[in-house]
């Protein structure tokens, strides 16, 4: 019998955005076993190779054995442990602000924290391609939520006219994590003050990866005083699990006592949260890894470059080969597989119809050998002018918005 959950696989199918999970054999590293085959991994987001470092693994052994496997129940209730606390005030140093709150993922802590700001009555200002859990976030809240165009200042400036002073938060991703650009997050700023909003920038693909030290594209921008959220994850180039907000001491007490996404799920197991320290450890203490990170994106471009695929320009490790349709993405995936590549094809909704891409990312352990290796082995496998700037695809930059999207719900952008 036919029931309407193999209907809508069907249509799953059929719009070539059925997905599956892929195995991967071991630790994460330059080279995995997937479903079995060896391969070269161009789609993790550990970006300085420390999610198999010794060190990051001894600590992650070392604090199950003292504090155990998991804490057992929320942190409001006996789950906040000492191992928390010092990572706290760890992240807190690292980004330069006063206080830190641990959340379970970077999902959890985006939610909660927009949830938690955006009230009855007030207005978000969110980017276009913001990540899908701000989006959700901007859903739970009560406010409204105004969508400006992907990096359009003149258009969140023009909303923000609108808004009447009615306006709570301006939140953004600082590197967006399908195409590796950066926020304006200099002109975002000025535009809060202008309108006394506050500003919420989700740091995850910007940490470990830009500004001194790898503290973030907060950082880069020399904005850390002035941006009262930011947003990062232990997941990425912290090769654990887990996220944070760092913020002034009032606001980390606000959150502890409002974001549902805290309060409602059980603290992080002690395991992560000593893995993520010992990756701090290594970050601040071998800055270089950051520097050969960023040699690595500005190769892989340049090979691909000189391989006939257009890539965009990008200081980051997220390179996009954007192909078009979501079938050709997946065709494209699976060429570069048979030849050893593994890079995952991105489909809606996690990027706008007719972007579908293959979404590269290196890492600071990928050798020259290897990122040269990728680059002929993805020129072959991706159609013909693949690798067009994700700007070109979603329309002319420089046309006039439609300023008809006025605080209309919000736009599925991502």
């Amino acid at each position: 019998m036919t029931t309407d959950v193999e209907d809508l696989l069907a249509e799953i199918r059929n719009r070539g955005l059925y997905r599956r999970l892929r195995c991967v054999s071991g630790p994460q590293g330059p080279r995995v076993l997937l479903d079995g085959r060896p391969v070269l991994l161009l789609c993790s987001n550990n970006y300085l190779g420390l999610a198999d470092h010794p060190r990051v693994r001894e600590a992650a052994a070392e604090a199950a054995m003292r504090y155990g496997a998991g804490a057992g129940a929320s942190r409001l209730v006996s789950g906040n442990m000492t191992i928390h606390r010092r990572l706290e005030e760890r992240l807190a140093g690292f980004k330069g602000a006063d206080a830190c709150v641990l959340f379970g993922s970077g999902y959890l802590a985006n939610m909660g924290a927009v949830a938690a700001l955006a009230r009855a009555g007030d207005v978000v200002f969110s980017d276009a391609l913001n990540h899908a859990s701000i989006i959700d976030g901007c859903r739970l809240a009560r406010a409204e939520t105004f969508v400006y165009d992907h990096r359009d200042s003149d258009h969140l400036e023009w909303g923000l006219s609108r808004a009447e002073g009615r306006g709570s938060l301006i939140v953004t991703d600082g590197v967006f994590s399908m195409d590796g650009d950066v926020a304006p997050l200099e002109r975002i700023v000025e535009l809060a003050r202008r309108y006394d909003t506050r500003v919420m920038v989700d740091d995850a693909h910007g940490t470990g990866v830009l500004g001194p030290g790898g503290r973030g594209a907060v950082a880069a921008a020399g904005l850390e005083p002035e941006v009262d959220l930011i947003v990062g994850t232990l997941g990425k180039a912290l090769g654990s699990y887990g996220a944070y907000i760092c913020c002034d001491t009032e606001m980390a007490k606000y959150l502890i006592n409002t974001a549902r996404t805290l309060i409602f799920s059980t603290a992080l197991p002690p395991p992560a949260v000593a893995a993520a320290a010992a990756a701090l450890d290594l970050l601040q203490e071998q800055p270089r890894r950051v520097e050969k990170l960023q040699r690595n994106g500005a190769l892989l471009r340049e090979v691909l470059a000189a391989n006939g695929v257009a890539v965009p320009a990008g200081d980051t490790p997220i390179v996009p080969l954007i192909v078009g349709g979501a079938s050709d993405a997946v065709r494209a995936s699976e060429r570069a597989l048979e030849r050893g590549v593994f890079a995952q094809a991105i489909r809606p909704p996690t990027v706008p119809e007719g972007s579908s891409r293959l979404r590269l990312a290196v890492m600071a352990s990928h050798t020259k050998s290897e990122l040269r290796e990728a680059a002929r082995t993805l020129a072959a496998a991706v159609p013909a002018g693949a690798g067009e700037p994700a700007a070109d695809r979603h329309g002319d930059p420089a046309a006039e918005p439609d300023r008809s999207r006025v605080f209309d719900g919000l736009r599925d952008a991502a």
